[in-house]
């Protein structure tokens, strides 16, 4: 074995069980925030859409997050303004719960389209509005391509999506030069091999357009992202698109790629207009106490 393989099959695994030491605690806690986040009216199967909000609103978390810990700010926030809001877990690999987003994307595409079609049922609406973070807004384009999602998404919000995927900053530049890395990543976590930029998965995703007819758009992205990099390759190409910088609507928001999706309240009124771009507003430093 190469020396450097030594090195990489151990933290690998270190990387796991760590995940999987923390599991006991972790699911304790998400358990019971899953419990807070039913009875304030998210993941409430009971909501029924409004005239002023119509649609249910699929939340769909990044890669190493779940369906609880990625939405404790934004989830609230759309309840509070009258969205019936519903959120999933995707991606799991065996044996490492709470952290998920890791298994092949498209299976978790499958899984997406899985709990759209539960929540229609649920809510009796026609369509779901989409909003996702990292992973979580790229993959649906999957979902709306490739397996009929686009006559049930209205809109796709991505936050920080890896739309094109990532050179991590020009780390996976590296991975030719260690044989055997690549099918490594892909073997132990085939999400974070398929999000390297110029992959198969990211090759076939973005072939013959960034997007399909009959889905609205929105890209929300922050120059100071260190994990999508570079920056730029989140926006999409294409008919119904918006791409926005968060640092336009106001300069001094230091968001990076995690804080975007999990506190930004200015990525919060973004993402608010693109859900309702009736009633939108202007979205401006001040738009942190809205």
């Amino acid at each position: 074995m190469l020396p450097w393989k030594r090195v990489l099959r151990p933290l690998a695994a270190l990387l796991l069980t760590a995940a999987v030491a923390v599991v006991p605690a972790a699911t304790t806690a998400q358990a019971a925030e899953t419990a807070a986040a039913s009875s304030s009216g998210w993941n409430d199967y009971s909501c029924k859409p409004s005239a002023a909000h119509p649609r249910p609103v699929v939340l769909v978390h990044g890669t190493f997050a779940n369906s609880v810990d990625n939405w404790l700010g934004l989830a609230p926030y759309l309840t509070n303004r009258g969205y019936c809001v519903f959120s999933l877990d995707y991606g799991q690999l065996p044996g490492v719960p709470f952290f998920h987003a890791l298994g092949p994307i498209d299976k978790s595409a499958e899984q997406l389209s899985a709990y759209v079609d539960s929540v229609l049922a649920a809510t009796g609406a026609a369509e779901a509005d989409v909003v996702g973070h990292s992973q979580g807004g790229m993959m649906p384009r999957y979902y709306v391509k490739f397996l009929g999602g686009a006559a049930k998404v209205n809109a796709l919000v991505g936050i920080a999506p890896s739309n094109h995927g990532t050179t991590l900053a020009g780390f996976t530049n590296l991975l030719p030069y260690f044989p055997g890395a690549q099918d490594l990543l892909s073997a132990a976590t085939p999400a974070l091999a398929q999000q390297v930029a110029g992959s198969d998965f990211m090759t076939r995703l973005n072939a013959g357009g960034d997007t399909v007819p009959g889905v609205r758009y929105t890209v929300i992205a922050t120059k100071y992202d260190e994990v999508v990099t570079p920056w730029r390759t989140q926006f999409l190409t294409g008919p119904d698109v918006k791409n926005v910088l968060i640092q336009d609507r106001c300069a001094i928001d230091i968001s990076e790629h995690a804080l975007l999706g999990l506190t930004d309240r200015i990525a919060f009124h973004e993402v608010a207009n693109a859900l309702d771009p009736a009633r939108a507003t202007p979205t401006t430093c001040a738009s942190v106490f809205s």
